[in-house]
């Protein structure tokens, strides 16, 4: 896949087919969803400004069968569900466009899925907001495995962002010792500016703090309450997804004395970013402002 900024996914053009569409599921499932139902979750959270979360599943599997059991009856997790539109859709499910059948799993929108079992969230909470209509997460599911309670629990609370700022968001949250930079106050400037080193790194093909001295002044300058920046950066494997590759980023941070001291500790504002290089590499930055 080519770098990614931020990019709006033609949601709004996959909705408008889907509604338009005649789904087939695979093999006639009969607990297969179908396009009126689908669409008319996507309806209901368009309408009442909700996020809308879509369940890939293969129905009679062991791992669909556990994540619906053991994650989303959980009354707590339910209770959070209660906030979100959620649509349940099986793996081979089929939409038309252009007169041809495609999968929906296979549509460009959710390509960070990877074609598997798992979850993908859509941000339907503000019509003219930055995210409307894009899918903001994703969290493919590995083979006979599904996603831990408190995992799930945590990408339902996480901040309005892009996919690559949510997930890293999400991958620093999930960590087992809890670092608190990503529990501080989200700054969209921090993120702004994130996302646009992440990119630099992306493009050059070469991780570090580039510019770092014009950038901090720069940064500072725009900080209120004197407020100082610092900055982390970190790269993952050659070819790891996205989820992989934002997990990756925080385990090199967790290497690093220094970096994890910025991580792990609270600020007053933060933000994170990742973007991919034609080389395969995916860049992390995070950005404190701290007292």
């Amino acid at each position: 896949m080519s770098i990614r900024t931020h990019v709006k996914w033609s949601f709004a053009m996959l909705i408008t087919l889907l509604i338009a569409a005649v789904g087939v599921a695979a093999e006639q499932d009969s607990s297969a969803v179908v396009v009126g139902e689908y669409s008319a979750a996507y309806k209901r959270a368009l309408a009442a400004h909700k996020m809308l979360i879509v369940v890939f599943q293969q129905p009679g599997n062991p791992a669909a069968a556990a994540f619906e059991e053991r994650v989303l009856q959980k009354p707590d997790i339910a209770k959070k569900m209660q906030s979100f539109e959620v649509v349940k859709v099986p793996l081979r499910y089929e939409i038309s466009v252009g007169g041809k059948k495609i999968q929906l799993l296979r549509h460009a929108a959710f390509g960070e899925m990877l074609g598997r079992q798992g979850v993908a969230i859509v941000d339907l909470t503000d019509p003219k907001g930055e995210h409307h209509g894009d899918v903001v997460s994703v969290y493919p599911f590995r083979r006979g495995r599904y996603m831990h309670p408190a995992h799930f629990s945590k990408m339902l609370s996480l901040p309005s962002g892009t996919l690559t700022q949510r997930t890293l968001i999400f991958a620093v949250r999930i960590h087992p010792e809890h670092p608190a930079s990503a529990d501080s106050k989200l700054s969209r400037y921090l993120a702004s500016e994130t996302e646009s080193h992440s990119r630099n790194q992306a493009n050059m093909g070469l991780q570090g703090h580039h510019n770092w001295e014009s950038r901090f002044h720069r940064i500072n300058a725009r900080l209120s309450g004197g407020l100082t920046s610092t900055e982390v950066c970190a790269e993952s494997w050659p070819g790891q997804s996205l989820v992989d590759a934002a997990i990756e980023c925080v385990h090199s941070w967790r290497q690093s004395p220094g970096h994890w001291s910025a991580v792990r500790s609270r600020h007053s504002v933060f933000g994170y970013d990742m973007k991919r290089g034609r080389n395969g590499i995916w860049y992390g930055t995070g950005i404190f402002g701290r007292r």
